[in-house]
């Protein structure tokens, strides 16, 4: 289960947004599978997100894709990164790491949790959260990561 979150900071959150609006129609990926999250919270270095899985988020077996919570992973690090300190360059992956837990199905709602746990001059750390959304809260987890992002770009 989740653990309590600081409070949402509105200008980060608005930041994060803009951030994302700006970003999304610069990459495909993104915008064909991420094209409909919301952000439901942001504070320093910390995103929260949900998304509606689709057809187009699952696997042959009918259950969210290991490249869809790849993809997220990527994503949403690259967010926290940008509610560290507001800033609009995110840097590259230089790592991912993603653990499968559990799983979600089309129609299903997934909570998303982004935290850059360090950012210096070359280097973020970041590590993700995917949950199945039950009852209007985060549920089961499905996936964790951990991602490394090069930000002297």
């Amino acid at each position: 289960m989740s653990s309590a979150l600081p409070a949402s900071n509105p200008d980060i959150l608005a930041h994060v947004e803009q951030f994302w609006e700006g970003r999304k129609p610069r990459s495909p990926i993104y915008q064909f599978l991420l094209g409909d999250v919301s952000f439901i919270h942001a504070s320093k270095g910390l995103v929260r997100a949900r998304l509606l899985l689709t057809n187009n988020h699952v696997n042959a077996h009918g259950g969210i894709h290991g490249s869809v919570s790849a993809t997220i992973v990527d994503w949403v690090g690259g967010m926290a990164v940008a509610a560290w300190d507001n800033r609009v360059k995110t840097g590259v992956s230089t790592d991912i790491h993603i653990s499968y837990q559990s799983t979600a199905k089309d129609g299903e709602w997934v909570e998303i949790e982004g935290k850059a746990n360090k950012v210096g001059r070359s280097l973020a750390f970041t590590t993700a959260t995917i949950w199945k959304v039950v009852d209007d809260k985060p549920g089961p987890v499905i996936a964790t990561g951990s991602h490394t992002k090069f930000l002297s770009v």
